[in-house]
């Protein structure tokens, strides 16, 4: 089946071209080609996407980029060495020193939803402790920050 998902865009792409059959006939001399090119150009598009491991159909889904490879929520590898309570609020909360209060409560709730032990529970318990550390670090940063703006 997944073959079959490879290869028959290709194989659709190149018997269109092949077929003396047409939407604008191959005998008008450019008109005959638009169709050809808009085929190869669609053809295109699907294999760079596949090969960007993407779906060529996510641009009309609202969804560019790749849905499924975004950065998972729990804690990330340099968090394992990180001292939480010793960094600037705004890295903690991933935003600009510039931010307004909406972004910086926006990041919040992104980095909450990240670190929430319900995120975390399938992990091991070091992880957990981990992802509790940064997220009491989150909310301390967040209170500094709210503070700055009130």
């Amino acid at each position: 089946m997944l073959l079959l998902r490879r290869i028959f865009p290709i194989l659709a792409a190149i018997l269109y071209l092949i077929s003396p059959v047409d939407v604008l006939p191959d005998f008008l001399p450019v008109l005959g080609w638009l169709d050809d090119i808009l085929v190869l150009g669609i053809l295109a598009w699907v294999l760079i996407a596949r090969q960007r491991g993407q779906s060529p159909w996510d641009v009309f889904r609202g969804r560019p980029g790749r849905p499924w490879a975004r950065r998972p929520s729990g804690p990330r590898p340099e968090d394992l060495t990180a001292d939480f309570s010793r960094m600037d609020p705004y890295t903690l909360l991933e935003v600009s020193r510039q931010a307004s209060p909406q972004e910086i409560r926006a990041a919040y709730r992104r980095a909450v939803a990240r670190y929430h032990p319900d995120k975390v529970a399938h992990l091991g318990q070091e992880f957990q402790e981990l992802a509790h550390k940064k997220l009491l670090a989150i909310q301390d940063a967040y209170e500094i920050l709210q503070s700055k703006h009130r």
